[in-house]
């Protein structure tokens, strides 16, 4: 009996848990990214205190260098989006006869004509035309509350720096004194963590910027280094962020009027990439800090992405490692660690022989 009402207990509090997140996301994401995003510069931030600067100084410098960051790859975007905003006329043309092939084969396969598919469209057109107005004042909307919202993470972060030391001593506060030593540990992993985590996937996706870049030059592709850095900033997000950034290269690839071999190029630089990220750069780079089975990390993603979106999916990875160190250090909750965790997190292999010779060898 008690058992059940120990697993009642535990679904009505996960169904509580996830309707807050979901109603507080306008208030709690930005939170969270804050939170996360400030942990990756902790260690720059204590380095720069340690050479005698005050921590306000020092908190302000992570943040601006976190914006400059940002900003300089927003420029490099839009600096290669302008290069290919020249031959936009040409993609403008090929698209056309794309299209136009597309409808000559919708009529094949439907029976209907391409001035009815015309007309069809002109219809939705026009029952969508009484909504323009709304749909730029919601546009409108959207830009604004996506600046406000960069401003409060910005301010978050400085403060979450400025009062990293209060909010230790909080937590400890919370925890009876012969548990103190445990929840300091708990604290200091799961920041630990988080810096490794968002610190190695940041030089993982600096690498992939290089070798999509490489290949997609190689194999023609307009605007190579745009789409280079756009699949890189996209492997933020496990296995969606990479097969839409080839989705989009491969789309663009085809309104340029490239070639079959042009699309195999980029398709097989993929694969490359891939096998390169999946078995040396994720195991060198990014390590194996997080140590969340491949099953509940697309659970995960999935549910991220359900609760607060992209942002969601964004900070599914790192949040759920936090609540893994939690788990394995709380006997109670040490199965669900368990259960999160891959099966043989303990083996881990960490010379680079050995992880080359674990790619072609069981395990």
């Amino acid at each position: 009996m008690k058992k059940l009402q120990r697993t009642v207990y535990l679904l009505l509090f996960f169904v509580l848990l996830f309707t807050g997140l979901y109603f507080a996301a306008e208030f709690l994401i930005p939170v969270a990214l804050a939170a996360v995003f400030s942990m990756l510069f902790i260690r720059l931030c204590n380095w720069l205190e340690s050479k005698g600067m005050g921590r306000g100084l020092a908190s302000f410098l992570c943040i601006l260098l976190f914006v400059l960051t940002v900003a300089a790859i927003v420029l490099l975007l839009s600096w290669q989006l302008s290069g290919m905003v020249e031959n936009m006329d040409d993609m403008k043309k090929r698209l056309t006869a794309l299209l136009s092939n597309l409808q000559q084969w919708f009529q094949q396969q439907v029976g209907i004509s391409p001035t009815q598919q015309e007309e069809l469209v002109k219809q939705q057109g026009q029952s969508a035309g009484s909504g323009t107005g709304s749909m730029l004042a919601n546009f409108a909307g959207s830009i604004m509350g996506i600046l406000v919202n960069t401003i409060l993470v910005l301010v978050y972060m400085f403060l979450f720096l400025f009062n990293r030391s209060h909010i230790k001593k909080f937590i400890l506060k919370l925890v009876p004194q012969d548990e103190k030593g445990k929840a300091d540990l708990i604290v200091h992993r799961a920041g630990k963590v988080s810096q490794q985590y968002l610190s190695g996937l940041g030089a993982m996706i600096v690498v992939l910027w290089i070798m999509y870049g490489i290949g997609f030059s190689i194999v023609g592709v307009e605007g190579a280094l745009f789409f280079a850095v756009l699949c890189g900033i996209l492997e933020i997000i496990p296995f969606v962020g990479n097969l839409t950034g080839t989705s989009l290269t491969v789309l663009s690839v085809v309104v340029q009027g490239g070639d079959s071999k042009m699309i195999i190029g980029v398709l097989v630089t993929y694969g490359l990439v891939q096998f390169l990220q999946t078995y040396i750069l994720e195991p060198l780079i990014v390590g194996e800090q997080v140590n969340i089975n491949p099953l509940f990390t697309i659970l995960v993603i999935v549910l991220g992405e359900m609760v607060w979106g992209i942002a969601g999916m964004i900070l599914a990875i790192p949040l759920l490692g936090i609540v893994k160190i939690i788990c394995d250090h709380i006997p109670e909750l040490q199965p669900y660690g368990f259960l999160i965790g891959t099966e043989k997190q303990r083996q881990r292999k960490t010379g680079l022989i050995d992880k080359l010779k674990s790619i072609f060898t069981k395990s």
